[in-house]
C-alpha cells in the first residue's frame, strides 16, 4: 500500500507541561479509504528528511487545526514542519491535499494573505463544485477572498469566501472543511482527493 504522511496539530497541556502531536482517527480512517497507508508525522522538522525518505510518500495531507503562528497560533514548530513538506511535495511532484489550517498554510505560503472571517465556525455551507452542488462543514476564521496565481478558486461559500482551490500546474489541492467529519464520507471529497492523487 502506498504511504500518506499526515501532518498534525499540536495540543498543549500547561497543566503536565506537554506538547502533543495529536490527529483526528477519522482523518486516518478516510486517508486510508483511498487505498493510502496513513503514517502521522511528529512536529520535529529534524526527523522529517529521515522519514521522508525511509517511506518514499506517495501523497502528503496537511490536516486541520491551530492557527499558523503568523497569524497568532502558538503551535510554530508545526508551521516549520508543513512548510518542509509543502517545499518537499513541490520539488518531487508528489500529491498534496490539504484540508482547512492546512489549506490556509497553503495560501499562505503561495503569497495570499488570509483574514478573519465570519459566520464560518460550527456551521455548514453550499458549494457550487466540479460536477454539482454539495454542501461542506466548516471550523475556521480564517480566509482569502482572492488568490494569487499559481493558486485557482474551485469554490466559493455564499458570502464569497474561498473554499476550494488547486494548483494550475501541480497536484496541489486545498478545501476549508473536514472530510474526515462527514458520515458517511462524501463523494464530493473522494473526487477532489482523487483529482489531486490524478487517479479520476
Amino acid at each position: 500500500m502506498r504511504v500518506a504522511l499526515v501532518s498534525q496539530r499540536v495540543d498543549i497541556l500547561a497543566e503536565r507541561g506537554e506538547r502533543r502531536d495529536a490527529l483526528d482517527q477519522r482523518l486516518l480512517d478516510w486517508v486510508a479509504s483511498h487505498e493510502l497507508l496513513p503514517v502521522p508525522v511528529p512536529n520535529r522538522l529534524e526527523r522529517l528528511d529521515e522519514l521522508w525518505t525511509q517511506l518514499t510518500p506517495a501523497a502528503v495531507v496537511l490536516s486541520g487545526g491551530n492557527d499558523l503562528a503568523e497569524y497568532g497560533g502558538d503551535a510554530p514548530e508545526r508551521d516549520a514542519v508543513e512548510r518542509a513538506l509543502l517545499a518537499r511535495a513541490l520539488v518531487e511532484h508528489v500529491p498534496l491535499f490539504a484540508l482547512c489550517r492546512g489549506a490556509q498554510l497553503l495560501l499562505d505560503a503561495f503569497g495570499n494573505r488570509l483574514e478573519r472571517v465570519a459566520g464560518h465556525v460550527g456551521t455548514r455551507h453550499r458549494l457550487a463544485i466540479e460536477r454539482g452542488e454539495f454542501e461542506v462543514n466548516s471550523f475556521h476564521q480564517w480566509g482569502c477572498r482572492s488568490l494569487v496565481a499559481p493558486l485557482e478558486v474551485l469554490a466559493r461559500s455564499e458570502d464569497g469566501v474561498i473554499e476550494a482551490f488547486f494548483h494550475q500546474q501541480l497536484p496541489l489541492l486545498g478545501v476549508m472543511w473536514h472530510p474526515e467529519r462527514e458520515a458517511p464520507f462524501t463523494e464530493l471529497d473522494s473526487l477532489l482527493l482523487n483529482r489531486c492523487l490524478n487517479k479520476e
